[in-house]
């Protein structure tokens, strides 16, 4: 069973994309509503996924001025980081590509587009894997 963290300021999403990720089988280990909070979930736990809000995302935390994709990237590089918000341009998925964003779940959530964009991507990170190493 997968691991996963929620980060969002919004306690209604974060129980909506909790439901639907436990309902799909994934152990949600963690749940906050800040970008520190998710650093220190995901060190503690080292989740195989995070979901975190645009906000968050955004925002710059670290002594560097790295985000904390940026510093979850550094930290566990094998962990898959999904993006969650409301609104996407084209601006802001490249951005957020850029600091190390995996993946998209678009509020509001509808439980198998959410669940098959989180399948899809691992399968996408593993096929890749897979012909990197072949």
């Amino acid at each position: 069973m997968l691991k996963a963290v929620l980060v969002d300021s919004n306690a209604v999403s974060r129980g909506l994309l909790n439901t639907v990720l436990q309902d799909g089988g994934y152990e949600v280990v963690g749940q906050t509503h800040t970008a520190r909070g998710a650093l220190l979930l995901a060190m503690k736990f080292q989740p195989q996924i995070v979901c975190i809000a645009r906000e968050q995302v955004e925002e710059g935390g670290g002594p560097d001025g790295s985000g904390v994709v940026e510093q979850l990237r550094a930290a566990l590089p094998k962990t898959l980081v999904f993006m969650v918000s409301g609104t996407f341009d084209a601006p802001t998925i490249e951005a957020a590509m850029a600091r190390g964003v995996h993946g998209f779940i678009v509020k509001p959530f509808k439980a198998d587009t959410v669940l098959k964009t989180i399948r899809n991507t691992v399968l996408a990170l593993v096929r890749r894997q897979q012909a990197g190493g072949a």
